[in-house]
């Protein structure tokens, strides 16, 4: 709550963005409550809330409407927050230190600033129509808006008006205007975001009628939404999971290769297809189990919830021996009880079903037979799923894939607990992770969560929630806007967002080449899982030697990049950084990148390029100013600034390294089973213009949940120096206090990018033997070794 200091001071007038109010809001009053603002106007009240200096909560009570903070996407308590108001005869300031609010009386508005300039303004605020009530905003116009959840439209969603309903798209490609992870949120490139809180079925406008007018309109709840601001993009996205939670670092296995189609009818044909990948040597961390693990057919036996034992005989033994070999089983799992299913009396009698409006389950039928749904809202219904999650989990299913969860189809006229299936749809995803995920802190707390999930709501990320993009297209079509889905969906919060590498729907021709660049784009996207219908196969031991062997280089890559990606993973962990990072977050008065998703980045380092067209010889790349970028395969350097154009080969799609940049690596692509840090490598990528740069590298047991907040974790800090006659690197271990004893490291460290034989390198001012150190011309490459123990070391190189 607010620390209240008052000054009435005499202000010069401020120019704002106002827009005419309905006539009939006419400003009352203005009041402070336990740090809350009240603004008191004819037609109801506002009450305005800092969560801190960057995080406004603004309500809006119609007159007679009683206050309800409930909120599916909130995980933040408000701070403390002191701020000064300051009137004037017309005009009320609220200054936070961050956001500033200012109250106009006549005409009466509401708008907010941040280091001097104005982030977004009420045109005529709260509007109510006969079936729903709209926020209306005033917005400028050379704005370019981002989000409102997974939508192919380009990177500018402005112009459009987005429904806010979670709803599959299948087979989809390079346009859709609705799927199955709709947000209520928008970002712009003044670099804000507002959130609307609320689950309800919903419209976003992100001024559709050219006008510089957004406006968001709904069905129901309590009109409401956050401000949020940031110094830069990454400060806007730290806040806005500051607001809606973190993520939490997935288990290291789950960055592995995975198994999966759509699907494995047998025991036998699961243990056939694993027992495959290690004859062809191709690594393998979890296998994917679809629903006919519960029944023979995809018609009439979701529900079941348990094996169909005709066909799994023996499942707790095969997944034993799957652990042993360091893969895990993944269950798909459906909130959907079908009447023919054998737990259809059952939850009948245990009154776990969304009901009709006489109280008895509500039945309909869908593709896969008529069906209840499970009541996610209600706790003896979440207790009684949880029940069949926690049983599955003990016989050994190691992680969780919940499908359909939009709910896929959702009828008006079924109510849940707390509303109308309208009113909370949204939410049902969301409140359905939460289930698997407080289960296992409850049954399981030493074993992190996997949770995988292609709907849910703002902040799903803090259940741990793993989502992807739905039933692509297997086509080019379908590869193409995977970049822009996941970019989108990292910006809000959810920055494990993912495809089914491949392609999923439809198709029924060998693209060799598609497969090949879709495996070679999944090395660099957050989670690495073919998965398809199985027409084609997903899994790259069921191609061609040629094809098979493409795909074994990506996978290995894929796990000789792991200490890269977990460090990545920590990021996001701590401070809701994305994974895949649009260009303009580095370079933001870049006008050209804020629509840009040809090319990304991967962590701070790498520059990826996907290729999404058929036959391509060659491909535009733009390089952004202010580094070098050294080509991740050839080692060649390139000026950053331009665009350059670069020939493509199939062995590998366009990918640089930022100059400055530390990058490090496995010598080996093996499963996580095999994962340590006992030897690694490290590339320094020498750039001149670069004077300093560090990274740190972040290890823990990938498998404790909360390891870092336990203490139980190790660092090593990478710090690069240009001196007048030496590049100086300094090494720093450092370990949480609960970690051990840390272990001795052999490291390779490579500098790419130099152009001259080193006269001398020293460590800790103690001349390198040559044995330990060679100079590779062709390559502009120094490489060196060295144990890396609990003291820090220097490198000098002369």
């Amino acid at each position: 709550m607010g620390k209240i200091s008052l000054n009435i001071l005499t202000l010069l007038f401020v120019p704002l963005l106002l827009a005419a109010q309905p006539a009939k809001r006419e400003f009352k009053s203005f009041e402070q409550d336990n740090g809350t603002l009240i603004i008191n106007v004819s037609d109801g009240h506002y009450e305005l809330m800092p969560f801190n200096e960057k995080i406004i909560h603004t309500s809006f009570y119609p007159e007679g409407k009683k206050p309800d903070n409930f909120s599916f996407a909130v995980a933040m308590k408000p701070t403390e927050v002191e701020y000064t108001v300051s009137r004037l005869e017309n005009l009320i300031e609220v200054s936070t230190g961050g956001i500033d609010i200012r109250i106009t009386k006549e005409p009466f508005n509401v708008s907010y600033h941040y280091n001097d300039k104005t982030l977004i303004s009420e045109r005529r605020g709260f509007v109510q129509t006969d079936s729903t009530h709209k926020l209306d905003f005033s917005i400028t116009g050379d704005e370019v808006l981002y989000g409102g959840g997974t939508r192919v439209l380009g990177m500018d969603r402005r112009g459009h008006r987005l429904k806010i309903y979670n709803q599959a798209h299948y087979g989809y490609t390079t346009h859709s205007e609705l799927m199955n992870y709709a947000l209520p949120v928008f970002l712009s490139s003044k670099q804000y975001a507002v959130l609307f809180d609320n689950a309800s079925l919903a419209w976003l406008d992100l001024d559709s009628k050219n006008d510089n007018s957004l406006n968001y309109e709904t069905i129901g709840g309590i009109p409401n939404y956050h401000v949020i601001a940031g110094d830069d993009w990454y400060d806007v996205v730290e806040q806005y999971t500051t607001l809606t939670g973190r993520q939490p670092i997935p288990p290291r296995w789950s960055l592995g290769n995975f198994s999966s189609r759509f699907g494995y009818h047998t025991q036998s044909e699961t243990d056939s297809t694993v027992q495959q990948f290690f004859k062809d040597s191709i690594p393998l961390d979890a296998v994917v189990i679809d629903l006919y693990w519960f029944g023979p057919d995809i018609f009439d036996y979701m529900g079941n919830l348990d094996w169909w034992g005709p066909n799994w005989p023996e499942p707790q033994k095969m997944m034993a021996e799957f652990e042993e070999k360091g893969v895990k089983t993944i269950l798909v799992t459906e909130p959907f009880i079908l009447t023919t299913s054998k737990r259809w009396d059952e939850a009948v009698e245990e009154n776990i079903l969304g009901t009709d409006s006489a109280g008895k389950p509500y039945t309909y039928d869908f593709y896969f037979g008529n069906t209840g749904l499970i009541d996610i809202f209600k706790p003896k219904a979440r207790w009684w799923f949880w029940d069949k999650y926690k049983d599955l989990t003990e016989q050994g299913v190691g992680g969780w894939w919940g499908d359909l969860g939009e709910p896929e189809v959702h009828p008006s006229g079924l109510q849940q607990v707390n509303g109308s299936a309208d009113e909370v749809h949204n939410a049902y995803g969301h409140e359905w992770a939460g289930v698997v995920y407080n289960g296992y802190q409850k049954d399981f707390p030493d074993t992190r969560p996997f949770i995988l999930m292609r709907a849910g709501y703002a902040g799903s990320q803090r259940y741990g929630m793993i989502p992807w993009t739905g039933d692509v297209s297997r086509s080019w079509g379908g590869l193409k806007p995977q970049p822009e889905i996941s970019l989108q969906m990292g910006m809000q919060g959810l920055a494990y967002m993912h495809s089914d590498l491949g392609g999923f729907a439809g198709g029924d021709t060998l693209d060799r080449e598609l497969y090949i660049r879709w495996l070679q784009y999944g090395v660099f996207q957050p989670i690495y899982r073919p998965h398809a219908q199985e027409e084609i196969p997903s899994e790259p031991v069921f191609w061609n030697d040629t094809t098979k062997a493409h795909a074994r280089r990506s996978i290995e890559l894929r796990y000789k990049l792991l200490p890269y990606i977990y460090t990545m993973t920590f990021e996001n962990h701590k401070t809701g950084k994305p994974l895949m990072i649009p260009l303009f977050f580095n370079h933001p008065e870049n006008r050209e990148l804020l629509t840009y998703d040809e090319s990304y980045m991967w962590g701070d380092a790498l520059l990826v390029s996907p290729v999404k067209e058929r036959g391509k010889k060659s491909q535009k790349v733009y390089l952004p100013d202010g580094s070098q970028w050294i080509d991740f395969y050839s080692g060649k350097s390139y000026q950053g600034g331009q665009h350059i154009t670069v020939p493509l080969t199939i062995d590998h799609i366009p990918v640089f390294a930022k100059g400055g940049s530390f990058v490090p690596m496995k010598k080996e692509g093996r499963s996580t089973m095999h994962y340590d840090l006992k030897e690694f490598d490290i590339h320094f990528y020498f750039d001149k213009s670069q004077t300093s740069s560090d990274y740190t590298l972040y290890h823990d047991d990938g498998k404790t949940p909360a390891a870092y907040e336990k203490g139980k974790f190790e660092t090593i800090t990478f710090r690069s120096k240009q001196e007048k006659d030496a590049l100086a690197i300094t090494i720093n271990p450092d370990k949480g206090d609960a970690y051990g004893k840390t272990e001795n490291k052999q490291v390779r460290f490579f500098i790419e990018n130099y152009d001259r034989k080193p006269r001398k390198i020293t460590i800790n001012k103690k001349k390198l033997t040559r044995k330990n150190w060679y100079w590779n011309p062709e390559k502009k490459q120094v490489v060196l070794t060295l144990t890396v123990e609990e003291n820090a070391k220097e490198i000098r190189i002369r």
